[in-house]
């Protein structure tokens, strides 16, 4: 993982200065395309919380999935440069619906996708939430990419497997991205992008290439960014 793999300065403070987030594999050319589609307009335009009230697709989907309080909406507004277009939310599980916005420039749209994993939720809406999730996975035909949130601070939770196994039997292809990396040291970001680069080889849905990304600080943002241009 040389592309994001930090540099040999020491971090004290976990801000991610000194750490490389390169743009690894994307060209100049790509990601300029990302930050021309991005500089749109984005708007949120629909939401849906049962299959059968999905919107007629529209452009080309990309899904952001990702364990409950992973940094979804965060991320989903720093790549937009929006600060609030996607609702941040102190509570875990709030996100319970499937939430849609379009980059008039694609046309992309962007799908923000009910969190997974929350301990606390009532039994019944797990399943319902969490049930939508995987009909949309299964069943949506422009559905091109699912970008799995991994928060970089924490260990591989057995939710985050189940959902890289669903992917593969539902030939989604999917890219893991870890966030809040600014918030680890170089050593441990290391180990956790060697980590995460070896369990996507084990799937063969996933892309060989992890983005690290850091919404508060604006790391591996433009990355992000290139691979979703790519589906002009």
């Amino acid at each position: 993982m040389a592309d994001h793999a930090p540099s040999d300065e020491p971090v004290e403070d976990g801000s991610g200065e000194g750490l490389n987030f390169g743009t690894g594999e994307a060209s100049p050319a790509l990601i300029e395309a990302g930050r021309k589609l991005f500089a749109s307009p984005c708007e949120f335009f629909y939401a849906a919380q049962a299959l059968d009230h999905l919107p007629e697709p529209r452009g080309t989907e990309v899904a952001l999935a990702g364990r409950s309080n992973v940094g979804k909406s965060s991320l989903i507004n720093a790549v937009t440069g929006r600060k609030a277009l996607a609702r941040v939310s102190h509570q875990p599980g709030r996100t319970r619906q499937l939430n849609f916005f379009e980059c008039q420039a694609g046309p992309i749209v962007l799908v923000d996708m009910p969190g997974y994993g929350y301990a606390e939720a009532p039994k019944d809406v797990k399943r319902d939430w969490q049930g939508l999730m995987l009909d949309y996975l299964r069943g949506r035909t422009n559905l091109r990419r699912v970008f799995l949130l991994l928060d970089a601070r924490v260990e591989i939770k057995t939710s985050d497997l189940t959902v890289m196994e669903l992917l593969d039997q539902s030939a989604v292809s999917f890219q893991i991205v870890l966030t809040k990396a600014d918030s680890v040291k170089p050593n441990a970001l290391k180990a956790k992008q060697d980590e995460v680069l070896a369990l996507a080889a084990k799937h063969p849905a996933a892309l060989p290439h992890v983005i690290t990304t850091s919404s508060a600080a604006g790391l591996g943002i433009d990355e992000l960014r290139a691979r979703i241009a790519e589906f002009l």
